[in-house]
Formats: structure tokens, C-alpha cells, sequence
């Protein structure tokens, strides 16, 4: 018998290590968004702070157990091997909810998935123990739930989530017109004192939110706690006078503060939240430990002692520290979510929208906007010339960040105050929450949200939102579903859902890291910077379209005519990444074109040219395999023989021409290309015949409905995407006869 329980154990601690790589993953955004968003310092520097705060935090956190203990049910009425599966069931669930928002690239709350899942598995081991008991009723299920704890922190966070965005808007909208966005002179000025009141509130933060468990019983934390404001104002002269010295010195002190404020965020994570992904598989060892000591493992021992408050272990909470630090480093997760925030934050209109907008959304604008015309109206001409002067944007810093660093700074600020009073006062809330609702608070009173880009930003905010409390109910009912299956399947169903989840890890961080490493390494190829050279960086990337077009389109048609499911999934997958990537190039026309510091009115015109003819290209690529897939997927006859002759003939024909096509590209030499526009005009022609020809067997019943279709669709969606490569090609003989490079005399052909 022990050596089931062992297993459980062994099971619990592999959880426990999965459940610390996708918490941090999750939860790293809270501590390095403001840092990595306003590029306030290089990313090894970044990291290499919030791990030192990740260790001090780890090592100084007292890290109670008593909401994975006895928080969500009463432990005194479970038995030891309910107890045990209750929590297998709480790891499997929580690891597959996080798993599955950090994927998506969502933030959400470790400490309500937590909750839920405790309270969703003690749900279905308590409904098993009901149902198997002839003297126990349903109505006494009260008795075994705690649910008083799991309302009142969803009840704060609903609050938080309202105070954070207002408090984040008012402090932004304060600070942008002291300093405006051109902030040297200012900042100069009285730069030290309001820096020194952002360091004095992340100080406080740290103090009473990172340092809290071992500071708590000292009698200087004593002495704050009856002089709290004196004890802040000494601290708010001692940090302005520091930050006013090192500004002497011409010392960055946002920088300074924007570092601090990260350490303090780490700091708390590591000294508080950590409990959140090992709290349960340490109660778990610890009720294996009671049950083997005290009965020498009898499965019905009540688990009365867990009821009793206990400190986790120092040194399982410094492994966890540790490993947190290495998933800090390592997690490309991270980063995906780090985007979200980073996307839904910065300013301008010229990227391409990660959401759709909603009717929500779009209400919303339309009253803000006449809010603001409202006010414009009734606003003194002189006041609204003065707020109109502080928030015209301007890049002092030319670093590229998404915000520069005054914004950076009353994130930090903001966030670390709100978490630090709610900590003080004993309200429970959850610093995803508050972080991330500062910041958009903050892009919005930074008109970072401007007219183009407001619905879908707003529409990304919501769907944030919602998704946190979609937390609550997939993590209970995840929990629920789980803790039945052990509890009715027993250990058989232990050992298969261990092997499921096992199996869902490795397939999330390992199979597909190699997936995403290549789809990183395509996006990299289509940014630009003022340093590179467009028409060489183009050039590239056009040859490279050209070349996957080339395989997809022929591999669709031979993957089509043998009927072959996978390869068209497969294709159209990678048909459909290609397309987004232009798609989004596209839409980043605009900063990609003021990046290039050094790019004249031709060269501009070509790039814009020859980014529209890519986008139609892959679009006509996509309108090829999508249906193409369809129609197989969904099992419908195949193309008849005539029908796949006629195809491969086009596919004959469109392969020469792209040969042709990547020839002139590649060498220079478009002596020839007289040549591909008339074979481009006879491929159009026998395309228009093929046309007829079927149109007439589809009148006269000699073809079938839905292939007859399909068929008309390869052959239009051929034709135009054959017509935008010969217009790529045209556009760079015009690009590189302005520059001077085209090449007037023939060279043998390879």
C-alpha cells in the first residue's frame, strides 16, 4: 500500500514542478512588463535584478500552507486517501488551466485558479463521500466546503480591478502633464522629489508585501506601523535627497527607480505568490508523513491535523526560488505573455489588431469620444492648448520601447502602492490583477489608445478580464471533473490521467518548442531597423515567398488530386502563418517606414508596393489550400481525371514561371521579362478555356457540384496570384532601375 502513496508523492512533486515553470510563466509578466516595456535597461540586467529579488524573496518568505490545508475544506472530515487524491486532482487541473492561458498568450490570477481548483476537487471528493454514506445528505455539504474564503477573494479582485484602472488612469493623466512627453527639463527640475515619493512607495511595497513574514514581530516595522505617515515622509526627504545627488552626477534615476520597482515586484512574488504552486504538494507530504508516522499508513486516518496552521520548509521554498529563476531565463512562454500586456499598452495605431472589435467596445468609444468633444467645447481655449502641448507625443529617448519611462515609472508606482495598502489593511487581491489593469489605466490616460486602435485594445482588455474569471469557473469545474474521476475510477484512474498529464506537458514545452523557435526565427526576417538595408532585407524576404508559394501550391495540388487529408492540413496551416505574417507586415507599413530613418520617396513607394503584392499573393495561397482541405476533410468526391490532368498542366506552367520569376530576382537580369509576361498571358488563356470547359460539363451534368466548384476556385485563385507575382516582379526591375543596380546586359543563365 505505501507504495501507491509514494507514487502519489512522486506524481504531487512532478506537478509541483510544472505547476512552478507555468505559474512563473504566467506571473512574470507582473514583474517585468514595466522594465522590458520601456527598455528601461537591456534584458540580461532586467532579469538578472528580478532574480536576485526572486532569491531574497524565496529566502525570507515564511510561505504558510493554510489556504492549501484547510482554506477550501474542512480536512477533519476527509480521510487520507481523499485527501491525497483531492490534492493529485487540485495539481492536475491548476497545471492544465495555466498551461492552457499562458498558450493562448492570457494573463490570469494564480491565486484564483488555485482556489477554484481546491474548491472544485473538494467539491467532487466531498460529493463522492455524500453519495457513498447512507447517513450523510447533501444538504450537509456546507460542512465539508469552505466557499465563505473563495467568494470573499473574488468579491476583492472584482474591486481591485476597478481601482487599479482608475487610480492607473488619474496618475498618468497627473504625471504626463507635469512632464510631458519631452520630460529632460522637468524631470531636472523636480525629477528627485517626484521620484523620490515612486522609490519611497516601492520601498514601502517591498517592506510590507515582500519583507513582510520576517520583518513582522521587529520593532522598527513596530514603530511604522503607529507613525506611518511621519515614517513616510522621512523616507519619501531620505530618497529625494539620494535621487538628487545621483541626478548631479547625471545618473538616469527613472532608470534607478523602473530597476527597484522590479526587484520590489519579485521580491513580493517569490516571498508570497510562490506558495500558490507549492502550498498543495507540500500539504500533500505532509499528510503522507502524518499517516505513515502516525498509523503506519491507514488509508482512513482523519486528516484532523492539517487543520492546524504549519510553515513550509526554507529550503522548499529557496528550490522553488531557484527553479523560478531558471524559468525566468528559459521560458519563451513568458515572453508570449509579456506580449499581450505590451501590445494592448503602446502607443500608436500602426499596429495590426490582435482582437476584433465587439459591441461593447464600440459603444464604449462612441461615448467617449463624445464625452471628449463635450468638454472640448465647454474647455477654456487656453487650458486646452496647455494639455493639448503636454500630451504631443515626442521620442526623446529613441529606444524604440513600446512607452518610455515616466509611463514605466507609475506602473511600478501605482501598482506597488495599491498591493502594499491592500496588504496593510489585510485585503486579499491579486497582483496580476492590479498590474495589469494599471497599465492599461495608464496607456489610456497616455493616449496611447487613439482612434484606430481603441475597440480592438479595448476589446483585448475584456477579453483579459473575462478570461480571469473564466479562471474561476474552467478551474472549478476542470477540478470537479478530475477529483470525480479519481475518486470513482480509484487508482486506475490515477494512473491515467498521471500519464494524460504527463503527456500534456511535454507535448506544450517540448514538442512544439521547436514549431515556435522557427515561426520566431520567420518574424525576425521581416522587421527592419534604420541600420539594415530595405531593399537587400526585402529582397530576401520576397524570394523567400516566392519559394514556400512555389512548394505549398504544388504540394496542395498533389496532396488534393491523392486525397491526402494531413498533408492539406498541414499546408494549410502553413499557408495560413505565412499569410498572417504579411498581413501584419502590412499593417506596420507606416513605423516601419518612420524607423527608416534613411529611406527616400522611391524606395518607400517600393516597399509599400511590394508588401500590398505579397499580402494578395499568400491571400490567393490561402484561398487555395483552405478549401482545398475542406473538401477533403469533409469527404467529398474527389476531382475527376480530367479534371487533374488540367491541374497539373497549370501547375506545369505556374512552376516555370516562378522559376523564371526567382531567376530575375535572384541574378539581376530581367532581360527576360518580356518572355514571362507572355507566358503569363498564355497560362491566363488556357486558364479562361479550362474554365469554360467546365462550366459546360457543370451545365451539363457531367461534373460534380462541389468539385466543380473547387476546381473554378484553383483556377481564379491561380490566375491572381500568378498576376501579383509578375506585378513583384515589375515593381523591382522599376525599384532597381531608380537605384541604379539593374543590370543592362544578359548573363548565362545557370
Amino acid at each position: 500500500m505505501i507504495e501507491i502513496y509514494i507514487a502519489v508523492v512522486v506524481v504531487l512533486a512532478i506537478l509541483a514542478l510544472s505547476g512552478l515553470y507555468v505559474g512563473v510563466t504566467n506571473d512574470a509578466v507582473n514583474f517585468l512588463n514595466s522594465a522590458i516595456g520601456s527598455k528601461a535597461a537591456k534584458m540580461r540586467t532586467i532579469l538578472i535584478v528580478a532574480s536576485v529579488g526572486i532569491i531574497i524573496g524565496a529566502m525570507t518568505s515564511s510561505g504558510m500552507m493554510e489556504v492549501a490545508r484547510s482554506g477550501m475544506f474542512n480536512p477533519s472530515l476527509f480521510t487520507f486517501k481523499e485527501v491525497m487524491l483531492l490534492y493529485v486532482g487540485v495539481m492536475i487541473a491548476n497545471v492544465v488551466l495555466l498551461d492552457l492561458y499562458n498558450s493562448m498568450g492570457l494573463p490570469t490570477s494564480t491565486t484564483v485558479s488555485l482556489i477554484f481548483c481546491l474548491l472544485g476537487s473538494a467539491v467532487a471528493v466531498s460529493l463522492y463521500k455524500i453519495s457513498t454514506d447512507p447517513n450523510v445528505t447533501f444538504a450537509m455539504l456546507g460542512e465539508y466546503i469552505n466557499t465563505s474564503r473563495a467568494m470573499g477573494i473574488v468579491s476583492a479582485i472584482l474591486l481591485s480591478v476597478v481601482l487599479a484602472f482608475v487610480c492607473g488612469t488619474i496618475v498618468m493623466y497627473i504625471s504626463r502633464l507635469i512632464f510631458s512627453f519631452r520630460y529632460v527639463k522637468m524631470l531636472n527640475r523636480v525629477g528627485a522629489i517626484w521620484c523620490g515619493a515612486s522609490l519611497t512607495s516601492i520601498v514601502y511595497f517591498a517592506m510590507f508585501k515582500g519583507l513582510k513574514n520576517i520583518l513582522k514581530d521587529s520593532a522598527f516595522i513596530g514603530w511604522i506601523n503607529d507613525n506611518l505617515l511621519l515614517a513616510l515622509l522621512i523616507c519619501w526627504v531620505v530618497c529625494s535627497l539620494i535621487l538628487f545627488f545621483l541626478q548631479l552626477f547625471k545618473v538616469n534615476i527613472l532608470r534607478i527607480n523602473i530597476l527597484a520597482g522590479t526587484f520590489a515586484l519579485a521580491l513580493a512574488f517569490a516571498g508570497n505568490d510562490l506558495v500558490n504552486f507549492i502550498g498543495v504538494p507540500i500539504a500533500g507530504f505532509d499528510a503522507f508523513a502524518e499517516a505513515k508516522t502516525a498509523t503506519g499508513m491507514n488509508e482512513g486516518m482523519m486528516m484532523t491535523s492539517l487543520a492546524q496552521p504549519e510553515t513550509a520548509n526554507v529550503l522548499y521554498i529557496l528550490a522553488a526560488g531557484v527553479i523560478m529563476v531558471i524559468t525566468l531565463w528559459t521560458s519563451s512562454k513568458s515572453m508570449h505573455v509579456s506580449e499581450t500586456e505590451l501590445s494592448l499598452s503602446a502607443a500608436g495605431d500602426d499596429a495590426p489588431p490582435q482582437h476584433s472589435s465587439s459591441l461593447f467596445s464600440r459603444t464604449l468609444v462612441r461615448g467617449t469620444i463624445n464625452v471628449v468633444h463635450f468638454f472640448g467645447r465647454v474647455m477654456p481655449k487656453r487650458s486646452k492648448e496647455f494639455v493639448e502641448r503636454r500630451f504631443e507625443w515626442a521620442d526623446i529617448e529613441h529606444s524604440g520601447a513600446p512607452y518610455d519611462m515616466i509611463r514605466a515609472t507609475v506602473n511600478l508606482t501605482t501598482a506597488s502602492l495599491l498591493i502594499a495598502l491592500a496588504t496593510s489593511l489585510k485585503l486579499p487581491l491579486s497582483t496580476t490583477y492590479v498590474c495589469f489593469m494599471v497599465a492599461m489605466g495608464s496607456s489610456l490616460a497616455d493616449r496611447a489608445w487613439g482612434r484606430e486602435s481603441a475597440v480592438y485594445r479595448i476589446t483585448g482588455v475584456m477579453t483579459v478580464i473575462m478570461g480571469w474569471f473564466v479562471t474561476a469557473i474552467g478551474g472549478f469545474l476542470i477540478a470537479l471533473i478530475v477529483g470525480a474521476l479519481l475518486m470513482w475510477g480509484g487508482w486506475i484512474a490515477f494512473g491515467l490521467l498521471s500519464v494524460l498529464c504527463m503527456y500534456m506537458i511535454i507535448h506544450s514545452n517540448f514538442k512544439s518548442s521547436k514549431k515556435k523557435d522557427e515561426d520566431t526565427n520567420k518574424l525576425q526576417t521581416v522587421k527592419l531597423s534604420a541600420s539594415d538595408s530595405v531593399s537587400d532585407t526585402v529582397m530576401s524576404l520576397v524570394n523567400s515567398t516566392i519559394n514556400d508559394s512555389t512548394r505549398i501550391y504544388n504540394r496542395t495540388l498533389i496532396a488534393l488530386l491523392k486525397e491526402n487529408r494531413r498533408a492539406l492540413k498541414e499546408l494549410t496551416t502553413e499557408a495560413n502563418g505565412m499569410y498572417e505574417r504579411i498581413h501584419n507586415l502590412k499593417y506596420s507599413i507606416a513605423s516601419t517606414l518612420r524607423r527608416t530613418y534613411d529611406s527616400d520617396m522611391n524606395l518607400s513607394l517600393y516597399y509599400v508596393q511590394v508588401v500590398d503584392y505579397l499580402n494578395e499573393m499568400t491571400k490567393s495561397l490561402v484561398h487555395i489550400t483552405r478549401p482545398a482541405f475542406e473538401h477533403i476533410d469533409n469527404n467529398h468526391e474527389g476531382l475527376t481525371r480530367t479534371q487533374t490532368e488540367d491541374l497539373i498542366g497549370v501547375n506545369t506552367d505556374v512552376d516555370v514561371i516562378y522559376q523564371r520569376i526567382l531567376y530575375m530576382l535572384k541574378s539581376g537580369d530581367y532581360s527576360d521579362i518580356d518572355h514571362v509576361l507572355d507566358m503569363r498571358d498564355q497560362l491566363f488563356i488556357r486558364i479562361a478555356e479550362l474554365t469554360k470547359t467546365e462550366l459546360v460539363r457543370i451545365h451539363e451534368g457531367k461534373s460534380n457540384s462541389k468539385a466543380g466548384m473547387l476546381y473554378l476556385a484553383i483556377l481564379a485563385e491561380t490566375k491572381t496570384m500568378v498576376l501579383q507575382s509578375r506585378n513583384l516582379l515589375k515593381s523591382q526591375r522599376y525599384y532597381m532601375e531608380q537605384e541604379g543596380k539593374l543590370m543592362h546586359r544578359p548573363i548565362a543563365r545557370m
